[in-house]
């Protein structure tokens, strides 16, 4: 295609619209065109041919970028749809989603929003890694039981705290079925009360007495990018994408969100909950490391300790 042609092509949405869904950002690519980067990258087309293109770089002043505040930070990105989806054969226990997470959201050492656990589905199967995050359900019981609103769920599937409007009653934390949450026992520095320009959109780490989880990243999602978890992976294992444009991106490819679901088996962890996440696993079939490799990356404590509480499915 010629430049004109392809700078045409993207603004209709029928390329770029894929690979920008699947980072949330789909009007911000179709704007961006104007201003390629240089980089190439490969996207899926609507009917199904993967095409080369220029790749576009963060437009703030096309698109507004800066997270919303207030009311507006609780409807949620126009027409998206978030979901992830996790494929177990990939994931080795590198840890690095955990510590760009950490990194990305200002963590302290020992607060976890991704956690890496050990799993066995039977006592005659082999263990494998199973990352664990908030899987921002479609029914979140966090939702129903805040007394003050401070949790609450978007238009756009995820669910986030309000950090300011928290009470610190942890009602939420025993509500989880997913132990997706963590109570902030201690304050942070860089963290101010009341701040006029605080947004739960964003990575500000919680106050003393209030409650914080994973939040699925809305803020990079409006840039263009994907959520610190799945850009820190080195294997690649975590997608990440938009349900409305049927499209999941690692980084490196972009693929049906629906038919990798079906051809993969992809399941959500206890679905029996009616809970209905969004978070999707593949099974770990056709592993590419055997779950020794993960211990690695561990303390001959934390080893110890993983290999005496391998969790059932």
């Amino acid at each position: 295609m010629g430049s004109n042609s392809r700078r045409d092509f993207i603004k209709k949405g029928s390329a770029l619209g894929l690979i920008a869904a699947a980072t949330g950002a789909a009007g911000i690519a179709a704007n961006q065109s104007e201003k390629p980067t240089g980089e190439k990258m490969k996207v899926l087309t609507t009917d199904g041919k993967v095409i080369e293109v220029d790749k576009p770089s963060s437009n703030c002043e096309i698109e507004p970028c800066a997270p919303p505040k207030g009311e507006e930070a609780r409807k949620g990105i126009p027409g998206r749809s978030f979901v992830m989806v996790i494929d177990l054969a990939k994931c080795k226990n590198a840890r690095k989603c955990i510590e760009g997470c950490q990194k990305g959201h200002d963590l302290l050492p020992d607060q976890e929003y991704m956690k890496v656990h050990l799993m066995k589905d039977n006592p005659e199967a082999e263990p494998y890694w199973f990352p664990k995050n908030c899987f921002h359900c479609d029914n979140p019981p966090c939702v129903k039981v805040c007394p003050v609103g401070a949790t609450f769920k978007r238009t756009d599937n995820i669910v986030l705290v309000d950090a300011d409007a928290c009470i610190g009653c942890k009602f939420c934390v025993s509500a989880c079925p997913y132990s997706a949450r963590i109570f902030n026992w201690t304050d942070k520095e860089s963290y101010a009360s009341n701040d006029p320009n605080y947004s739960p959109e964003t990575g500000t780490p919680g106050q003393h007495g209030t409650v914080s989880k994973c939040d699925f990243c809305p803020d990079r999602s409006r840039e263009g990018k994907l959520p610190y978890c799945a850009m820190s992976c080195p294997m690649g294992a975590i997608y990440f994408g938009d349900k409305n444009e049927d499209a999941v991106y690692n980084g490196e490819e972009t693929l049906r969100f629906t038919q990798l679901i079906k051809d993969r088996i992809g399941y959500r962890y206890l679905e029996e909950l009616g809970t209905k996440p969004n978070v999707y696993y593949l099974p770990a079939t056709d592993r590419m490391f055997p779950y020794e490799r993960g211990f690695s990356s561990l303390s001959e404590e934390q080893k110890e300790v993983m290999e005496k509480s391998i969790e059932s499915k």
